[in-house]
């Protein structure tokens, strides 16, 4: 097992890994821009290092300062937590040739679903459904055209190198592929420094359901259920919750059982997700795979009652699974609600700024995620996810009624929250009947603003 471990992260998930370590009796070292000289990561590490200016290119995102900051506190291994390098298959091999072990999968596992292209063809090979559409990227307008006609508007083009909605364009007209085709590739070089693009058919009104899987260096990968999350704005995720309410036991088995033949069909050691998109025949494809813990896996922790994050840092380590499918159980239900420092009321327009009062909600079955605390500064630079609170009951409606009490207790004082928006959705009716797609919440707030413009 490590010594010690450096998390190549922040905010929440930096907190949530140095608990993990904390329990496991590893040692933590914490890196930071000078942002976040204050930051609550900061404080709970054993020790830390500051490794640049605030912006993320010259701190989170600068290898070399990460791996002197490693070597000089003696660390063992990195975490990487969710975004910045954590997908990274370079940082991941020069991890390993610095002799540190990178808590995730293997390079090669994480450049085999990095190419969202790529990865369609690997599922496909390995018996996952996918989505009609292009045999690898697209390598001009004229074969995507050719790509569209054969399969059939409308069709929707994503970026290879994609993911968070970056570099996607949906057509529905042939004369509008063109256009969509540019500014897609253009979105997607400045993005991801990779204008390449794929196509596919366009899924309409489905939900987003994922499956959690997991590896050893063994050979043994398992799938820990799945996880709904439909209720997005502009393809970022805002409310999660387990078992989906959209799924019969049948898919629900399906769904699950393509997740670990995915995960197999890349070798695959260390927490991932399987994404897929599920129409409303109750049939799913493929959308892409995460090499990563998710945002989200604390809704898998509560109806599993399996440590995901310690399970990482176990696998990395070399050691088997803890548990194999048959000891899996999934129990209760489970939703998380994501609190972004964010004014819904203007287009979700960031709102940093300092936590001058904050009260966390408690109570039986709430849990919260977070790093602030009074005082706390909110900086502008990052992505603007504050608090993950989520509810566990004993089926849907207590969990629902939990975290309406547990947002209805959440105060947090300084700057604007999501917090609002989040205890409207859940008295909606699409919400509660759990009849909801990824369309839902976009489309709810165009007809508000519809409502708006009417009266003025």
């Amino acid at each position: 097992m490590f010594n010690k471990i450096l998390i190549a992260n922040r905010g929440e998930i930096a907190v949530r890994i140095i608990r993990a370590c904390r329990e496991m009796g590893i040692e933590t070292v914490a890196v930071h821009s000078e942002a976040d000289d204050d930051a609550l990561h900061v404080h709970m590490a054993d020790e830390d290092v500051c490794i640049g200016p605030p912006a993320a290119t010259e701190s989170y995102l600068n290898i070399p300062r990460i791996i002197s900051a490693a070597e000089i506190t003696g660390c063992d291994a990195v975490h990487p937590g969710y975004g910045f390098l954590s997908e990274s298959g370079k940082f991941a091999e020069i991890c390993a040739s610095c002799g540190l072990t990178f808590i995730g999968p293997a390079p090669d596992s994480i450049r085999a679903v990095g190419d969202k292209a790529a990865a369609r063809e690997t599922m496909k090979a390995a018996g996952v459904p996918i989505l009609p559409g292009s045999d690898g990227p697209l390598g001009s307008i004229e074969e995507a055209r050719s790509v569209a006609e054969e399969i059939g508007y409308p069709v929707l083009l994503k970026a290879s190198a994609g993911g968070g909605g970056r570099g996607m364009r949906r057509v529905y007209e042939a004369e509008d592929l063109e256009g969509a085709f540019t500014a897609a590739s253009s979105e997607a070089q400045a993005a991801f420094g990779n204008g390449e693009l794929y196509l596919e058919r366009l899924a309409q009104n489905p939900r987003h359901v994922e499956v959690q899987v997991m590896g050893d260096t063994h050979g043994h990968v398992v799938h820990l259920f799945e996880r709904e999350c439909s209720v997005q704005r502009r393809h970022q995720k805002l409310i999660e919750e387990s078992p989906s309410p959209a799924l019969d036991e049948a898919t629900r088995r399906a769904l699950c059982e393509a997740g670990v033949r995915a995960a197999e069909g890349v070798n695959y050691a260390g927490a991932g997700t399987v994404e897929f998109l599920l129409d409303s025949q109750g049939r799913f494809y493929f959308m892409e795979m995460n090499a990563r813990i998710q945002v989200e896996h604390p809704v898998t922790e509560l109806i599993t009652g399996r440590d995901l994050i310690k399970e990482q840092i176990r696998v990395a380590a070399g050691e088997p699974l803890s548990f194999r499918q048959q000891d899996l159980r999934s129990f209760g239900h489970a939703i998380e609600c994501r609190v972004n420092a964010e004014d819904p009321a203007r287009d979700f327009a960031p709102s940093p700024g300092t936590v001058t009062g904050l009260h966390l909600p408690g109570g039986p079955g709430v849990r919260v995620d977070t790093h602030l605390f009074a005082g706390a500064s909110i900086p502008p630079y990052y992505d603007s996810l504050v608090a993950k609170v989520l509810a566990f009951g004993a089926n849907r409606t207590e969990a629902i009624s939990r975290m309406k009490r547990a947002l209805g207790e959440f105060s947090l004082e300084g700057v604007k929250t999501t917090v609002p928006l989040l205890l409207e959705i859940l008295d909606d009716e699409p919400f509660v009947s759990g009849r909801y797609d990824t369309g839902y919440l976009d489309a709810k707030r165009a007809a508000a603003r519809e409502r708006v413009a009417a009266g003025a």
